[in-house]
Parts: C-alpha cells; sequence; structure tokens
C-alpha cells in the first residue's frame, strides 16, 4: 500500500516552512519516526519524522522549495503492500437493486442551506481548542490573514472572547511598530564594495538568523532598555551543585548552575509580578502573566535559540536540570519545534561556559526582562575583618523602562542574588 507523509502542523499560525534538506533517498528502506527532511519556519528549523515505515517511492519536495503545512513530503511502500490479497469468496449474485436517486445540484445546494453553521465552519476552518485563545473560526481566519498570533491578543468580548476589533487593534500596533523598527535600517549607508580591498564570501541570512536580526531590531527600537549590574558570591551554591550533581546525571540531566538560575527567576518573578508581564502600546495596556515559563539562550550551529521550559515554578531543580538537558540538546540536534520555543515570560542568557564577564543583554520582545550571566570567577571579598576568596557570578538585568522603574530593577536583582546565596532555600526534590 503506497501510503504519503505529510507535513504536520507545528504551531499557531504557520502554514509553510522552507525545506533545508532532504534526509531519505528513493528506494530507501525507512523505519518509523525517522526523520525525512529538514524544514525552517520564521521560528525554527527542524526535522519532520516519517509517519509510515516501508520503501520510499517517490519525492515529492526539493531543498529551496516551500511546503506548505498538510503538503505531502514524500510517499511510501509500506510492508502491507507485500502481503499478497487473498481472492474473496465468491458471493451468491443478488438481484440488482435499484440505483440510488440521483441528487440534484438544487438539492445539494438545499441540503448546504440546511446543515449546521458549526459543521460548515468544520469543513474550512481548524478546529482550536479553546482555551488556547477563546476565539470564533471568522476571528482566527482574519487573524491568520493578518499573520497574527492569538496568544498575544487580549480579549474584551463576551467571556474575554477575541474580537474582529481585537485582532486589528493588535495587527495596528504591530505595524505600527515595525514602521518604527524598518526606518534604522532603512536609513543605513549604501555598503562600499569590500572585494576592491581583497577575497570576500557573500552568504544569504538563514531564516533563523534574519528573524532573529528583525526581532532583536525590533526590540532595540521599541523597547527602553536599562541594565542593572550586579554580582552574586555562588561559592556555597556551587559547593552544593558538585555534591547533588551525580543524582541529576543518573536520571539523564546535568545540574548547571542555569538550572538554579531559572528557578530562581520564576520565584523572583512571582515577587515582582511586573517582570512578569508585556507593554501593549497599541491598546494602552499591561498585560500580567499568572504562569511561569522561563525561556533559556541556547547556542546552536545556525544562531542562536530560545527553548521555552514551561511551569518553572511547579518543578524542582532536579526536573529542571533534567528538562533544560533534553531541550537544550533538541534544539542542536534540530529537533525543536516552533511551538517550543513560545510562550516564554522571562529569559535567561548563561555565557558563563564560554567566557566574558558583565554584558548587556537585548530584551526578548514580548518579555520585558532579560537576565544575563557571566562567568564567575574566584575574587576576593572582605568578610569579618579579612578577605577571602569567594567564587563570584557577574549578573546583568536588562529591562523595559516603561513599566520597570530604577528601584524596581535593584530591588529584584538583590533578590536574585540574595537567594544564589542561599541554595539551600531551593529544594532538589518535587
Amino acid at each position: 500500500m503506497i501510503k504519503e507523509v505529510r507535513l504536520p502542523e507545528v504551531g499557531e499560525n504557520i502554514e509553510s516552512g522552507e525545506v533545508v534538506k532532504v534526509l531519505v533517498s528513493i528506494g530507501e528502506e525507512i523505519k518509523l519516526e525517522q526523520p525525512v527532511v529538514e524544514v525552517e519556519t520564521d521560528k525554527a528549523i527542524f526535522e519532520v519524522p516519517s509517519t509510515e515505515a516501508g520503501i520510499v517511492k517517490e519525492i515529492l519536495i526539493k531543498e529551496g522549495e516551500e511546503i506548505k503545512v498538510n503538503g505531502v513530503i514524500i510517499k511510501v511502500e509500506t510492508a502491507e503492500s507485500k502481503i499478497e490479497e487473498k481472492p474473496e469468496p465468491a458471493k451468491p449474485e443478488a438481484k440488482e437493486k435499484t440505483k440510488p436517486e440521483e441528487t440534484s445540484e438544487a438539492d445539494k445546494m438545499e441540503k448546504a442551506e440546511k446543515q449546521p453553521e458549526s459543521e460548515k465552519q468544520d469543513k474550512t476552518e481548524d478546529r482550536i481548542p479553546e482555551q488556547i485563545a477563546p476565539a470564533s473560526p471568522s476571528v482566527r481566519r482574519l487573524a491568520r490573514e493578518l499573520g497574527v498570533d492569538l496568544q498575544n491578543v487580549t480579549g474584551t468580548g463576551s467571556g474575554d472572547r477575541i474580537t474582529d476589533e481585537d485582532v486589528k487593534a493588535y495587527a495596528k500596533g504591530i505595524i505600527i511598530s515595525k514602521q518604527t523598527a524598518g526606518a534604522a535600517l532603512i536609513t543605513q549607508q549604501k555598503m562600499p564594495d569590500f572585494s576592491a580591498y581583497g577575497e570576500v564570501e557573500i552568504k544569504p541570512f538563514s531564516k533563523v538568523r534574519r528573524i532573529t536580526a528583525e526581532t532583536l531590531s525590533y526590540a532595540w527600537n521599541t523597547v527602553p532598555h536599562v541594565t542593572q549590574f550586579d554580582k552574586a558570591d555562588i561559592t556555597e551554591l556551587e559547593e552544593f551543585r558538585q555534591k547533588h550533581k551525580g543524582k541529576i546525571e543518573e536520571a539523564g540531566g546535568k545540574l548547571t548552575l542555569t538550572a538554579f538560575l531559572i528557578k530562581v527567576a520564576a520565584t523572583a518573578l512571582k515577587v515582582h509580578p511586573q517582570f512578569n508581564a508585556s507593554v501593549d502600546m497599541a491598546r494602552g495596556e499591561i498585560i500580567y502573566k499568572k504562569y511561569y515559563h522561563i525561556g533559556v539562550a541556547v547556542d546552536t550551529d545556525r544562531g542562536l535559540l530560545v527553548p521555552v521550559i514551561r511551569d518553572v515554578d511547579k518543578k524542582s531543580v532536579a526536573r529542571l536540570a533534567v528538562e533544560l538537558t533534553e531541550i537544550s540538546k533538541k534544539a542542536r540536534d534540530k529537533k525543536i519545534m516552533p511551538d517550543e520555543l513560545q510562550g516564554g515570560n522571562f529569559t535567561v542568557s548563561n555565557l558563563g561556559g564560554i567566557a566574558g564577564a558583565n554584558f548587556t543583554p537585548i530584551v526578548y520582545w514580548p518579555q520585558v526582562a532579560i537576565l544575563g550571566v557571566g562567568r564567575s570567577t574566584l575574587e576576593p571579598v572582605y568578610i569579618d575583618g579579612r578577605f577571602k576568596p569567594r567564587l563570584m557570578m557577574p549578573l546583568g538585568l536588562s529591562y523595559d523602562h516603561r513599566i520597570i522603574d530604577g528601584a524596581d530593577g535593584a530591588r529584584f536583582i538583590k533578590w536574585v542574588v540574595d537567594a544564589l546565596e542561599d541554595p539551600f532555600l531551593l529544594a532538589l526534590e518535587d
């Protein structure tokens, strides 16, 4: 039997992707869940696993082509087709049945008119659970046409349902903001001809790099940044980490400092709710979130990705360490899906494993704050009348000055420092 492998839905408002690499060939025998193609969207690059096992009979896409969600990638001859079909036993001749009465076009139209409206919508609209974003099919269609992510829109209708006007207002705000951000790019002077001075190599932006550039340009031009610096004495925290890291390794994770940092960050957001918010200038509103999803910047061979760990406040450091290990590997192995890069409230960017001290991270819009972490070093600290060697971690907290004042920033980073300096407040068990 010939079966099709199609591009699955990979995230809300994502309708297509670009084929980066075809991973199989005609005649190759493939297994269930084996990656067959690499696809890049505006959110991520990932491998698409096969939903069938068998022999590849046809490849319907090429590298560099655009493929729509539900588009056919390959056709596979499954093992079922190799089983010879046994002829069905002869059935006794039945009396000729009267042909069913043909339905006229008028009858079809009349039947369609009588069909419930909800059933008509089902045929043209993807059914999305209302708890994701309460909106009617027509509003979802408008959102797709305008390129609006309904997760970011606040509903003003009955029961907080999202209306047409909500979507239009949000889209208008995005357009105005992009015009502001784009102005800085348009005024760039013409590039000189560098080849006049020596050999050069020109490469186009990858989708991930282009989206990163656009997102950061937008954030930099939209968000009035302030960065607050401090240091945390993590001498005891490092001793605690070394003592318990073996236990986490047995569970399949690595007990890194980042695991402690995201746990501390989630708890800090509860204490300082203005950091767990987003600013909607188009509607003149501040959206305060009641959940705690933390993004973690991950360095990959195709650029920076920020996978999101959800409900950090409900998980132990041990569990977070395992999840962090798994999701970072997925990001580097091109297995992360676009949905896993969305919905973060706050981001932690830890460059301590590479090099460098302080740096000023750019807020990852539509979030309002980000914590940058540098490499920890041994420093002499004056304690009880004498200098003692202590392991000090440099921190840089960048935030949106539109809703966060300097005093708020100072209090937040002090809270983070105090929590890192008392690691026994963070339990390793659920």
